[in-house]
């Protein structure tokens, strides 16, 4: 078996096997804080698959038998949940924990989620004893299910200036009379809840505010009557590149969420380096991401929301855009504290 001494460099495998395409947010999320450079110097092992059955044998056996013939080694399952086998190696095993919404929202998975992704997870977060997680949301929630004995610590994502909005063209002012542009990031399924964003979009052109919506996300499942009779103030987008997520921002003048659950909501960061308000839902998670950097709305009342909306424009959108970015920096923050804790846990220093 290998062995190690204290000044020696730790192996860490890193469950990438759910990484074939495109990287969504969550994944980005994975490679950011998982990544050689960001361990270093421990060495970083990044397991990858070539197809869906090579996929789950890693995850149910693969990576845990890495772990079995390397007894210093620690696994990290960023992605999807780790098998019986690897959640067994006990403190070695550290999972990371985007959401808890696979237990509490069964009613918004598709069928391989129900059949796979959410018993895999039970297991892992009854029996695990090391998680991460990217809020404080997230651990209030996590705690619910897992061992009273579990350790659970918090690894916030830089939640990086992906889009280079940094140093674009500050957000648009809006001017009475123009129509509101509102922008929606993430996957169409039910969670996202986006029947309520065009409702509330809606009902602001029905109020006369002009407005027009447009979604921005790769089609995933659930039944959707929009994608087959989109309104004429809905627009869709899919295949966004980087660039082309930079003019989307620069167009509009918010970022709207009418999701139903979040473990964090990484586009509402995401969009704040370019400082462009951001309207979101009532809830811990929204209110501790934004920290009163946004406005808040019910979704299921589209016409109240239409006239907070509707009045927060016409008052405080340039204040808002101003707090947007100092959220952004204020989160940055508290990542790199969250990093350099996780980095002492490994008998890291930060870099220099």
């Amino acid at each position: 078996m290998a062995g190690r001494t204290e000044d020696q460099s730790r192996r860490i495998i890193v469950d990438q096997t759910h990484l074939r395409g495109h990287v969504t947010g969550i994944e980005r999320v994975g490679l950011d804080l998982f990544s050689a450079e960001a361990l270093a110097p421990h060495r970083v092992e990044a397991v990858r698959s070539r197809n869906l059955l090579h996929m789950l044998m890693e995850q149910q056996v693969g990576i845990a038998g890495r772990g079995l013939l390397d007894r210093s080694a620690l696994l990290i399952f960023p992605g999807f949940p780790p098998g019986p086998l690897a959640v067994r190696l006990g403190s070695r095993c550290i999972i990371y924990v985007h959401d808890t919404f696979l237990l509490t929202r069964p009613e918004d998975l598709n069928w391989k989620a129900r059949r796979y992704m959410a018993p895999a997870f039970g297991f892992a977060v009854r029996h695990g004893q090391r998680f991460l997680v990217n809020s404080e949301t997230t651990a209030t929630a996590l705690r619910a299910f897992a061992s009273p004995e579990a350790d659970i610590r918090l690894l916030r994502p830089p939640a990086r200036d992906v889009f280079g909005l940094a140093g674009a063209a500050p957000p648009r002012r809006f001017r009475p009379g123009e129509t509101l542009r509102l922008l929606a990031i993430g996957t169409i399924e039910p969670r996202k809840n986006y029947p309520a964003a065009i409702a509330i979009t809606g009902a602001l052109n029905a109020a006369g505010m002009p407005a027009h919506l447009d979604i921005v996300g790769r089609i995933g499942w659930g039944q959707h009557a929009f994608l087959r009779d989109p309104p004429p103030f809905l627009s869709l987008h899919q295949g966004v590149d980087d660039a082309g997520m930079r003019r989307r921002v620069e167009e509009s003048h918010a970022l709207v969420s009418t999701s139903k659950a979040e473990g964090l909501g990484l586009p509402l960061l995401e969009v704040q380096h370019g400082g462009l308000p951001v309207i979101a839902p009532r809830g811990e998670v929204f209110e501790e991401v934004l920290a009163g950097s946004g406005l808040h709305i019910d979704p299921d009342d589209p016409d109240r929301a239409a006239a907070a909306i509707r009045d927060w424009v016409l008052g405080n959108l340039p204040e808002a855009a101003s707090a947007s970015r100092v959220n952004a920096a204020r989160w940055a923050r508290l990542a790199a504290e969250d990093a350099a804790r996780f980095r002492q846990s490994l008998g890291l220093h930060s870099p220099a």
